[in-house]
């Protein structure tokens, strides 16, 4: 059972925050099977170690063979957890997997990393920077999509979708890190905007918390079924979860969401609410998939929220994983 991890580490990397994956159970260390590790694994990790978020999950043992046990057991995060025990777990134990495939990641953790937080995701909220040892807030007065767009493309997040000041329970209350901030919007790190700005130009607005939404926030669920692979099918975009409309919804935007999910083939595309109604947005309607498309979003659909739907429309999937 996952109780019986104790312990997570990075070994073999040239920094603290880059290495191969090893864990720990009932006191014996051994390394992870790559098999089933992914990126939104590699992310909570980076999290939990305070090292960021991960940059890329390198494959074929660059950090050298593991001693012990490799353990199988497969880590379902979506992401967001504050740490891999947070994550559903397929228990598998130890069992055969060579050296040559164990799990690692190199994460960001460098003099000024980002992370976004109080959001959905890793890719939409609010923004805080990683200066001197500790986290801290970044303030400004005329935050905008140049800004945002730095802040998604440091954070391989894709393009930015919306700049805001977050609500005030959103707000936070820690330290300052970075106060004031003018980018062109090219800029490969927040730092390498203009963050020098004259004491007249900050006196001059009022500097608040600042958020992002990127593209790469977007995320897709199968709820209420009997599994995570069976279920009414919801899009976290834009900050919020929503349905998808049943209208011209077949097996071939099934095998979409089926192969999106990790979930195998589509064995049934379902319509009317089977797996209940859900609430809040109805997000895509007339969705139009080939079927071999990467991602829901990526097939032809209507524009996002613009629907003639209700709820007791809403489209779920049985896959056959």
């Amino acid at each position: 059972m996952w109780s019986e991890f104790t312990g997570f580490r990075l070994v073999n990397g040239s920094t603290a925050c880059e290495g191969r994956v090893d864990v720990q159970v009932l006191g014996t260390w051994g390394s992870l099977c790559a098999s089933r590790w992914d990126v939104l694994d590699a992310h909570v990790l980076c999290r939990h170690l305070d090292c960021g978020f991960a940059e890329s999950i390198p494959r074929g043992g660059p950090f050298g063979r593991g001693t012990g046990p490799v353990w199988r057991d497969s880590f379902h995060c979506d992401g967001t957890e504050a740490h891999l025990g947070q994550c559903p777990v397929t228990a598998l134990g130890a069992s055969p997997c060579s050296h040559e495939n164990n799990a690692a990641v190199i994460c960001s953790a460098g003099s000024a990393s980002l992370r976004l937080v109080s959001g959905g995701s890793r890719c939409d909220g609010r923004v805080e920077i990683f200066q001197h040892g500790t986290w801290g807030r970044v303030l400004d007065d005329q935050w905008d999509m140049q800004e945002a767009s730095v802040v998604c493309r440091q954070l391989r997040c894709g393009e930015a979708e919306t700049a805001y000041n977050p609500p005030k329970p959103q707000r936070g209350t820690g330290p300052v890190g970075l106060r004031g901030v003018r980018c062109a919007g090219h800029e490969a790190n927040l730092t390498l905007c203009n963050t020098s700005l004259p004491e007249s130009v900050l006196a001059a607005g009022i500097a608040e918390d600042v958020g992002v939404v990127c593209w790469g926030s977007r995320q897709i669920r199968l709820v209420n079924g009997p599994g995570r692979c069976t279920g009414r099918v919801e899009i976290y975009y834009q900050g919020s979860w929503g349905t998808i409309c049943d209208d011209s919804w077949d097996l071939l935007d099934a095998t979409v969401v089926c192969h999106q999910l990790g979930c195998g083939g589509a064995v049934k595309a379902v319509g009317s609410a089977q797996f209940g109604e859900g609430s809040g947005q109805i997000w895509l309607d007339a969705v139009n998939c080939s079927g071999a498309e990467a991602a829901l979003w990526d097939c032809p659909a209507g524009s996002w929220g613009q629907h003639d739907c209700g709820h007791k429309e809403d489209a779920g999937v049985v896959c056959s994983g």
